[in-house]
């Protein structure tokens, strides 16, 4: 049987055009707060803060 993992998907969205780019993970127990990067976003064209987002899709 396979061990439950502690590590969390999640996506990360565009602040300005609310557009889901990226999905990732990261480990619950360690971080947890919520994650923001500044990343590129294709539908903007440009370097955007992305905040992240608990629903896929």
């Amino acid at each position: 049987m396979a061990k439950k993992s502690s590590r969390q998907l999640f996506g990360l969205v565009c602040s300005t055009c609310e557009s889901q780019n990226y999905v990732t993970h990261r480990n619950k127990v360690n971080t947890t707060e919520a994650l923001a990067f500044d990343k590129f976003c294709s539908k903007c064209k440009k370097h955007t803060p992305h905040k992240e987002r608990k629903k896929l899709g």
